[in-house]
């Protein structure tokens, strides 16, 4: 069944594919190749939403990007999509939609009580001004209620059932929008051998020659030459045609962001495709043929169902195929305005009438309006609409001489349609850093000196008309082919007839007799921002387009003002009685539309977000009954409690236990970095602290590695395997960071050294055997290493094999006893591991876990990067003076070390505390203070980084950071917890053997 303002023939819909769709649970049909927006229409249907503050009603003002009122929630389930704009949803079989922010229905929503609210109550700021008391009435009273009024769409509560990608992609040309210019532009630079991306975010590509009636291009409809060269593009290998693909951003060096629709036109889409995919891409260069808006009139009541853009009309009625009404009233200050009325005229409309706010109508369009017998009626304008949940008909006024407006007569009619001139797309311009500069002459801003390697064409860059934009088009494709490197020149431009250029405007709001005060012009619909409103701001001290922006919210969330911004700059500047460039422009800021989570995301999410990797002995440590924690992205066995254990009498035990005679811990997780090359041994003079040219192959040495302001960023222990070769072992956390800050200085600082790096913690387990029978655990298992104390001292590396398996062998300890640890390839690892644990046995082994892992280093004073440093800690705040070489000429980091607020006594330095009672612990992070109970808001001298009960010790211990905290050994401080203040001892961190005599036991 046909709708009933479908027009008989014509437009681009496949007629011979009917569709049914749902709106507010009403069916309706449609065609393929609507969208939701032309099938409502086409069904009659102009009511469509309900705006944000005042829940007024709203129609459709668009058919494209900038729709400020058409939001729509489409899908269900966890498909349920809400905030949608109806002009961009693609109309298929079975499609379910529904209007959003009302109660209880659209037809009938009493939130439209806040439309009959005291001027001034809802006004622009009112919540910087009212509901400030009672005192806490805000956030239990008047907050929850205005969330409740005012909104858009509704979260989805159910998970996404879809899948997301990214793609990265490189191209010599890339245009944006494929209207006339960037269909020419894709020409030219196609046609010289670049390699071109064109990307639209229509579902078909010709932009606005799809919408032309009268035109003709080299003696062909517009639409049809479109179609021409788009087959034409399709056909060169050379090019990438991306349709539903919105560019929302345009970042450093070329790189922009799209996001391409792939699945959401489907009534069945295919389920190995993803519903989005993200392009990346860097171009070498870039052409902006992003179109232009039309500006909406600001006239009171002129949000009304009803009242539209006149291209909109146009579209829907030469695209669609869609009258969007009956009887037609043309209000227009733009030549495109004469356009649209013959258009909707040769539809089948009445257009009862052309309101030309400007004084004379002599132009193209006016004589070719006359000659199709339309009335045209310059020096006025439209005072108003009558009509509520539609437009029934519209108020002129005729401007005099001075300026004023007189009533005039009541028109009927059912669709009011605005020309108020064209406002270039210039937000990817503005994003890629590029200056704008204001024409004078058309009070509009336009591209002017280019941040990046691109250019505009078309009318974003204020050049109107089909010829016109054709022409430039191509200068600008075969001048980004040039500059990419390819010989290129511009193609003659085609033939075109019968176009009506668009030419004229109007800035501000729109001249009435009424009370301003009484009545609501808008600026912003999606904002429900008025002139009043712009005005008040002003008045109320604003004096910056920005601080403008703020007070009222004109231009904010997902319009990003795309109707607005002009309209409200004009009316700021009137008010201010300044010129618009002094009043400034607000920052369009990306995205160009709202991008989904899933798009960003991509494949990142549930575990592909937060990937868990597991150590090549995890299936044992399970087995053993290990408790797991996670450890950056890695699962680490915690704890292994035997029967009738909590955790800390299993961390006693394990503690014991490898003090006493022998442990085995899985340090696997330990980032492992290869640095290979004749300048290896300089590359690490300059990247840590430590000296490296003389440590002797075979040697290992603990390695301390700062960033450029001089503080910790990581450390380990590194071995020399051979002159050219560093074994780099870093924290589990820092592994990523480590290699990038690597990287980073070798290819941009240190490019005159000849270093690899290469990742290798995936490469190599890690078993480290601890304790004072450690020694008599290994040696039956290796093999070609001499590991006696005299052959084998106390950090020092050898290559062999253990249980046949090739391995490094490092003798170093992070625990105070006699060390080892194994390095075999990670496929051996369990192997291994069971082989020395089966040895072990002999010697009443035990296996511990990080937490046990934790309390052994504590009680020998070694330090946790990322536990007993913060980002702020220098080498001497930790007493690691000793790493730092000080005949070594420079490293990163050294001259930060001298800053004077670097070594000034007073700065936070390790140390260790002991309670009173030695079996009170306190708690990691706890602030230290000079008194029990200091004053409020006096400083904390430091805070605890760690603290454990400890078996070694007998006691509790902690270890913390306090301000002069080497030069406060032997005092009492106090840290400050739930049950009062503990009083504490400072004492030197190191808590057990402090002279270092257990490792080589």
């Amino acid at each position: 069944m046909n709708a009933p303002f479908r027009t008989e023939a014509g437009g681009r819909v496949d007629r011979a594919r009917p569709l049914s769709f749902t709106f507010d649970g009403k069916s309706y049909p449609g065609f393929e190749g609507d969208t939701l927006a032309s099938a409502l229409l086409a069904n009659g249907v102009h009511l469509v939403g309900r705006s944000f503050k005042y829940h007024r009603p709203r129609g459709l003002l668009s058919a494209g990007a900038e729709e400020p009122n058409a939001l729509v929630g489409v899908g269900r389930g966890g498909r349920y999509t809400p905030n949608l704009r109806a002009t961009q949803v693609e109309l298929f079989d079975g499609l379910v939609a529904e209007s959003q922010n009302r109660w209880p229905s659209l037809g009938f929503d009493v939130g439209e009580v806040n439309d009959l609210a005291p001027a001034g109550l809802l006004s622009a700021g009112f919540y910087y001004k009212t509901f400030m008391a009672p005192a806490g009435a805000w956030k239990s009273v008047f907050e929850p209620i205005i969330r409740k009024t005012a909104g858009l769409g509704v979260a989805p509560q159910e998970p996404d059932p879809d899948h997301y990608t990214h793609r990265h992609a490189f191209c010599d040309v890339l245009v944006v929008g494929a209207g006339a210019a960037g269909l020419a532009a894709a020409l030219a630079a196609a046609g010289a051998g670049a390699r071109v991306i064109l990307a639209d975010e229509q579902a078909e590509l010709g932009g606005g020659l799809l919408s032309e009636r009268g035109a003709t291009i080299d003696g062909v409809e517009a639409s049809a030459w479109a179609e021409r060269t788009v087959a034409a593009l399709r056909a060169n290998p050379n090019v990438t045609l991306l349709t539903r693909a919105q560019c929302f951003g345009y970042y450093a060096q070329n790189f922009l962001g799209i996001v391409e629709r792939l699945t959401d036109h489907a009534s069945s889409p295919h389920p190995d495709l993803p519903r989005e995919r993200m392009w990346k891409v860097r171009a070498k260069q870039v052409v902006l043929a992003t179109g232009a808006i039309e500006r909406p009139f600001c006239f009171p009541d002129n949000d009304r169902p009803g009242v539209m853009l006149a291209s909109a009309a146009r579209t829907y009625v030469n695209r669609y195929g869609v009258r969007p009404g009956s009887r037609a009233l043309v209000f227009t200050a733009d030549e495109s305005g004469y356009a649209a009325a013959l258009d909707l005229a040769s539809a089948g409309l009445a257009v009862v009438c052309i309101a030309e706010l400007r004084a004379q109508a002599d132009g193209p369009g006016a004589r070719a309006a006359r000659a199709a017998g339309l009335a045209v009626h310059p020096s006025t304008v439209v005072t108003g609409v009558s009509g509520r949940l539609r437009v029934t008909g519209a108020t002129l006024g005729a401007i005099g001489p001075d300026g004023r407006v007189t009533p005039g007569q009541t028109v009927a009619c059912d669709l009011v349609l605005m020309a108020g001139g064209w406002t270039p797309a210039v937000h990817l311009f503005s994003q890629s850093r590029g200056k704008l500069r204001f024409d004078e002459e058309r009070q509009v801003y336009l591209p002017g000196v280019s941040a990046q390697d691109e250019r505009s064409a078309g009318a974003c860059n204020g050049t109107f008309g089909i010829a016109a934009s054709l022409a430039e088009g191509f200068a600008a494709g075969a001048d980004a082919a040039t500059k990419a490197g390819f010989a290129a020149t511009a193609p003659a431009t085609p033939d075109v007839k019968g176009e009506i250029v668009p030419a004229g405007g109007f800035h501000g709001a729109v001249p009435h007799h009424r009370d301003p005060q009484k009545v609501k012009a808008f600026v912003d619909f999606q904002n429900d921002v008025t002139a009043k409103d712009i005005k008040l701001a002003v008045r109320e001290g604003m004096r910056s387009i920005e601080h403008v922006k703020r007070y009222t919210t004109n231009g904010m969330a997902t319009d990003q003002g795309k109707t607005s911004n002009m309209q409200g700059l004009a009316i700021a500047s009137d008010a201010l009685g300044k010129p618009m460039p002094q009043v400034g422009l607000t920052t369009f800021r990306p995205p160009y539309t709202p991008v989904t989570f899933g798009a960003f995301a991509g494949h990142s999410r549930g575990l592909a977000f937060d990937p868990i990797r597991r150590t090549p002995t995890h299936d044992w440590a399970a087995a053993q009954g290990a408790v797991f924690e996670d450890v950056g992205m890695w699962k680490r066995a915690w704890f292994f409690p035997r029967r009738g254990e909590d955790m800390h009498a299993a961390v006693e035990r394990e503690c014991r236990q490898v003090r006493a005679s022998v442990g085995i811990f899985d340090g696997s997780t330990l980032g492992k970095i290869e640095v290979v090359g004749p300048d290896a041994a300089e590359f690490m003079n300059r990247l840590y602290t430590n000296p490296w040219s003389k440590l002797e192959p075979g040697r290992c040495r603990y390695g301390l590695m700062l960033n450029e302001a001089g503080f910790v960023m990581d450390d380990g222990v590194i071995g020399r395997l051979a002159a050219d070769r560093f074994h780099v072992t870093t924290t589990t956390g820092g592994a990523p960071r480590v290699l990038a800050h690597m990287e980073d200085y070798l290819q941009t600082e240190f490019t005159d050294l000849k270093v690899w790096l290469t990742s290798t913690t995936e490469q190599w387990a890690v078993i480290a055997v601890q304790g004072p029978n450690a020694r008599k655990v290994l040696e039956p298992l290796v093999e070609g290493i001499d590991i006696s104390a005299a052959a084998m001292p106390h950090m020092s590396l050898r290559e062999g094999r253990i249980c046949g398996v090739p391995t490094r062998l490092f003798r170093v300890s992070f625990t105070g006893e006699l060390g080892f640890e194994v390095n075999v390839p990670a496929d051996y690892g369990q192997a291994v591991w069971e082989a020395v644990w089966a040895e072990g046995q002999k010697h009443d082994m035990v296996a511990y876990g990080t937490e046990s892992m934790h309390v052994l280093r504590a009680e020998k004073g070694y330090i946790i990067v990322g536990q007993e440093t913060d980002g702020t800690v220098t080498p001497n705040d930790l007493g690691l003076d000793w790493a730092i070489g000080k005949a070594k000429p420079d490293f990163v980091g050294k001259r930060s070390l001298t800053r004077p607020d670097l070594v000034k006594a007073d700065r936070k330095q390790l140390v260790g505390l002991l309670t009173e009672d030695p079996a009170v612990l306190l708690e990691e992070g706890a602030q230290v203070a000079a008194v029990a109970t200091p004053v409020r808001g006096t400083p904390a001298l430091g805070h605890v980084t760690s603290a454990y009960r400890s078996p070694a010790a007998g006691r509790s211990i902690a270890m913390a950071l306090v301000a002069g905290g080497r030069a406060r050994k032997g005092q009492t401080l106090y840290v400050p917890m739930a049950n009062g203040a503990i009083a504490v001892t400072v004492t030197d961190p190191i808590f057990f053997d402090p002279k270092g005599e257990r490792l080589d036991v």
